[in-house]
């Protein structure tokens, strides 16, 4: 009598490797389409960011510009109707607690209140950002980093977020 149990087997692993890449492909696929409900960055096209036109106090030696945090609630809500709406994203219909709206250059850095400069982030993003701004405001406090550098910084890290815990490790060096 053949033994079928070698061929059983091999269809068994085959059948459970199969199963496994159609589990991955869905679970990947779900953390894609969270990801789609909120932008992982500043949209450029209605955040390129902006400085401090109209400024409270200078800071820094560098005697750069600060504006005061006023950003009112209209215009956050303003702000995540027009993400929501222009680029597809679903941030109105989600957990408002899980939002802020980021002044894509920090007002510690420079920058303003206005529009240009405020996009909602979500807090798998500012959990990741937040030692950014702060460690490249300490070192503009400390003369160690001009405005237009940390301008730089902070954009490029915003963009990718991969960077930044690299970023914030060679700020904190200097």
């Amino acid at each position: 009598m053949p033994d079928y149990t070698g061929n059983y087997m091999k269809s068994f692993f085959v059948l459970l490797a199969a199963l496994s890449c159609f589990e991955f492909a869905f679970a990947n696929n779900d953390f894609e389409a969270s990801q789609a409900a909120f932008p992982r960055g500043p949209e450029a096209s209605m955040t390129p960011g902006s400085l401090c036109g109209h400024p409270d106090e200078y800071r820094y030696p560098e005697h750069i510009p600060y504006c005061k945090r006023d950003v009112d609630t209209s215009l956050k809500k303003e702000i995540i109707a027009k993400y929501d709406e222009e680029f597809g994203y679903r941030i109105g219909k989600m957990d408002r607690k899980k939002f802020k709206i980021d002044h894509y250059i920090p007002l510690c850095a420079g920058g303003s209140n206005e529009m240009d400069n405020l996009w909602p982030q979500h807090e798998s993003v500012f959990t990741i950002t937040d030692s950014l701004e702060q460690t490249v405001c300490e070192k503009m406090a400390a003369g160690k980093l001009k405005q237009e550098e940390a301008v730089e910084i902070v954009k490029k890290a915003k963009n990718d977020l991969k960077t930044v815990e690299g970023v914030v490790k060679k700020l904190r060096a200097m």
